[in-house]
């Protein structure tokens, strides 16, 4: 008989201070110095390969926004989420997840976004300067912003401002990841685990997540610890 885990996140989500660095040393600073590090009124682009890190950074962002009295607004390809601030004047980070991916509305939405943004950096200027600019746009995506497969005027606000490249991580940036959600999540993996992981599968941060987390569920409904034949076990029956 099969325990059945409840649905349960693991904790709060991984914040900027559990990003692995490991060349994006530099974006990693500005993201922790926000909102000082930011010019009123400019967008930020975050883009690189799948799995290395951009939604992380992202939600991370998020957190600190929250955590300083902003609202917070999130558009990705799955559509919106926002989270209110205690004050309803206080300023609003939006987020753009997944650019690539945006369909027509989205796109459409995202725009007007931007138009929002420019309206509010130019009351801002207009008041000279006094006080934070109430908006502001951090996007991610695969591609440089000048290949995004969106509409033109999307494209250019996306790409007109601060623009950072991400470097996916090496073979011990990923087994440190993988190392730090386990302990986030208290799991605990025997030995050659994480060796067959790298080996196996692909290094996609985002799979060997996903990969984790299906993983710890079914250990917990088997009531048995993390191992290679578990893994082996899981994917069998997946399969079925």
């Amino acid at each position: 008989m099969r325990q059945l885990p409840l649905d349960f996140e693991p904790m709060a989500p991984a914040g900027l201070t559990q990003f692995i660095a490991q060349g994006n040393e530099e974006v990693l600073a500005w993201l922790m110095a926000w909102p000082d590090s930011a010019q009123p009124g400019t967008p930020t682009y975050l883009w690189g390969p799948q799995g290395c890190g951009k939604t992380h950074l992202l939600r991370g962002l998020a957190s600190q926004a929250l955590g300083a009295g902003w609202h917070v607004l999130w558009l990705g390809r799955q559509g919106f989420q926002s989270w209110d601030a205690p004050q309803e004047q206080a300023g609003t980070l939006v987020l753009m997840d997944d650019c690539e991916s945006l369909d027509a509305p989205q796109q459409h939405w995202a725009f007007n976004l931007f138009i929002e943004n420019a309206a509010a950096t130019a009351q801002h200027e207009a008041a000279g300067g006094q006080g934070p600019s109430t908006m502001a746009i951090v996007a991610a995506g695969r591609v440089p912003p000048v290949d995004l497969p969106v509409r033109d005027d999307l494209r250019t606000r996306l790409g007109w401002g601060l623009v950072f490249a991400l470097q996916a991580l090496g073979e011990e940036g990923v087994k440190l990841v993988l190392e730090q959600e386990c302990k986030r999540r208290g799991v605990r993996l025997a030995e050659g685990v994480l060796p067959y992981l790298l080996t196996h599968f692909s290094r996609d941060l985002g799979f060997l997540m996903d990969l984790l987390e299906r993983l710890d569920r079914f250990a917990l409904a088997e009531q048995r610890l993390v191992t290679v034949p578990l893994l082996k076990q899981m994917l069998a029956q997946e399969t079925e």
